[in-house]
């Protein structure tokens, strides 16, 4: 069995040491000519992993044909707004019967749709009973060092899903299904925003009671979207909901909520990404969310809250008591 990853950035390196377990062959493609030579030459990626050393069996290309020729499995790690762009190229090197697992976690800006809408309208719907989604809390270096893990996979075909699942079943990685597509990319994508909303209030120093607050009402605005677009509520209660939602919000390797706490430190945004290497699907996640949440009249003050200090440039001072200040309610509205 042939294992190919597109994006070999932390997480697309991860999962890379995942397939190696259960595949005879693994090829990982990335775009950049440093990182297929550090992975070829000395089995690491230095640039977005390091310390890491990676399977014998890994093999890097810049060639997307090479790595995709007789794929059993495709996993796609591409950062969400370059995804449509690299699976137009892709698609013509896909094999007929390849199964395609999406493990990037955001929603397509301009368009506001999910990756599972990306990837239907770029390979055809004839692809759907082959198109599989990873999701779940999962920080890419405590993967890559073998800690105990658990993920969902998600997918139209649930024979497919059973058999991804035992792709990426390893002794520290345990791996759950569910069909419930829409939820479980919700759930990934709209974490990232309550992350960076965690982070504004821990950067201020605003203490427990508020980033406890934040997760569980940021969690009840995951919900009301998700059902809205035709997710399942209970899946907000689980790995890809809460599980990756509160490992994002109070884990010390959360690009997202790294990024929120420079903002509650009083940083420029765009001076927090020009300084970061790699993506924090959360900004441009704010972004759709917020688009979203008026399109489909569901109320997300947290999000509208993020949308307005990352887009509208409002200090975090100034949105705080309009969030505090809202009309009561009861907790289930």
């Amino acid at each position: 069995m042939k294992t190919a990853i597109l994006g070999a950035g932390s997480f697309g390196t991860a999962l890379a040491v995942v397939a190696a377990q259960n595949s005879d062959e693994v090829f990982i493609w990335s775009h950049s000519k440093d990182v297929v030579n550090d992975i070829l030459s000395d089995h690491m990626n230095s640039y977005y992993l390091p310390g890491i050393k990676l399977p014998e069996k890994l093999r890097a290309s810049q060639d997307l044909e090479e790595v995709l020729l007789k794929a059993d499995n495709v996993i796609s790690v591409i950062p969400t707004q370059v995804t449509r762009e690299v699976w137009l190229k892709a698609k013509k090197f896909t094999p007929e019967n390849a199964r395609i697992l999406v493990a990037s976690k955001g929603i397509e800006c301009d368009t506001n749709e999910l990756l599972s809408d990306v990837l239907l309208e770029t390979l055809g719907d004839s692809f759907r009973d082959r198109i599989f989604f990873l999701s779940g809390p999962s920080f890419a270096r405590e993967i890559a060092e073998k800690r105990p893990t658990a993920i969902t996979i998600a997918g139209y075909n649930i024979d497919g899903v059973t058999e991804l699942q035992s792709v990426f079943f390893s002794d520290f990685v345990r791996t759950y299904g569910t069909i419930d597509v829409t939820g479980v990319q919700l759930g990934g994508a709209l974490k990232n925003v309550i992350a960076i909303a965690v982070g504004i209030s821990d950067g201020m120093n605003m203490g427990n009671n508020s980033r406890a607050a934040i997760i569980t009402r940021g969690l009840a605005e995951m919900a009301r979207l998700g059902k809205i677009m035709g997710g399942d509520p209970m899946t907000f209660m689980g790995l890809a909901g809460l599980g990756d939602l509160v490992l994002t919000c109070t884990g010390e390797l959360s690009r997202n909520r790294s990024v929120g706490i420079k903002i509650g430190q009083g940083y420029h945004i765009d001076e927090i990404l020009n300084n970061m290497r790699m993506v924090a699907e959360g900004v441009t996640t704010t972004r759709s969310a917020y688009e979203l949440s008026k399109s489909k009249n569901v109320m997300m003050p947290i999000t509208e809250a993020v949308y307005r200090v990352i887009y509208e440039k409002r200090k975090p001072s100034e949105i705080i008591p309009t969030l505090m200040s809202r009309q009561v309610k009861f907790e289930n509205e």
